[in-house]
């Protein structure tokens, strides 16, 4: 499987975001907040991603950039932990990244984490399908 990150994994249509937040589940996983549904919406991608730094969490534009290039960084490079679960079961997600730390933290640690959220998105996943 390629590592790469193209536009349509990533999750941009309005209406798919707006029931993300009201429907979809919830988990947090410093300094992850994780918000994913199960979709049936077709699609080349087994999963659409969005990846978010609120400004009140990091004021400087420039410095909430580089976070969400390290998220979407780590994101790229571990998604096939998600990608080979969700193959198996023929399943679709959409899924929210919300950056919550105050500092900027450095790459080796988000990508920890990021591995560690798609490990525990895999089992909420298996709970909520059965």
């Amino acid at each position: 499987m390629k590592q790469t990150f193209t536009k349509d994994e990533r999750l941009r249509k309005k209406i798919l975001i707006t029931k993300l937040f009201r429907e979809g589940s919830s988990f947090f996983v410093y300094p992850f907040r994780v918000t994913w549904l199960s979709s049936d919406v077709p699609g080349a991608f087994p999963v659409q991603v969005l990846v978010s730094v609120p400004k009140m969490v990091i004021r400087k534009a420039v410095n909430r950039n580089k976070v969400k290039r390290r998220m979407r960084e780590a994101y790229r490079k571990n998604k096939i932990i998600l990608y080979t679960f969700l193959e198996q079961n023929q399943g679709t997600l959409i899924l929210a990244l919300t950056y919550t730390s105050k500092e900027i933290l450095p790459y080796n640690l988000l990508q920890e984490k990021i591995i560690v959220l798609l490990q525990r998105l895999r089992i909420e996943y298996a709970k909520s399908a059965g």
